[in-house]
C-alpha cells in the first residue's frame, strides 16, 4: 500500500510519471503489476494522491527506467532538475 502524500504534494499530478509510462506504451495496470500493487494504488501515485513506499518506488523506477528517488525529491529540486 502507498502512503498518503504530504500536504505540499497532495493533489499534484506527476505529469513526468504519466509521460514516461506513455512513452513506454505501458498501461497503469502493467506498471502496477510490475510494482506488486493494485492499479488503483498506482493511479493514486500518478495523480499525487499518495506516495509510494521506497520498495515500490524502486520497482516503478525499474519498470519505467528512471531513478526511483525522483518520487522523494523536494518540490524546488524537482523543478530545478526538469529545467536542466
Amino acid at each position: 500500500m502507498s502512503r498518503k502524500a504530504t500536504a505540499e504534494t497532495r493533489g499534484k499530478v506527476r505529469d513526468w510519471l504519466i509521460a514516461l509510462r506513455e512513452e513506454k506504451g505501458a498501461t497503469q495496470g502493467a506498471i502496477a503489476a510490475a510494482a506488486g500493487i493494485s492499479q488503483p494504488s498506482y493511479y493514486e501515485i500518478e495523480k499525487g494522491i499518495s506516495n509510494p513506499k521506497p520498495e515500490t518506488a524502486i520497482k516503478i523506477g525499474t519498470a519505467l527506467g528512471f531513478d526511483w528517488t525522483r518520487f522523494f525529491v523536494g518540490k524546488s529540486d524537482e523543478t530545478e532538475s526538469e529545467v536542466q
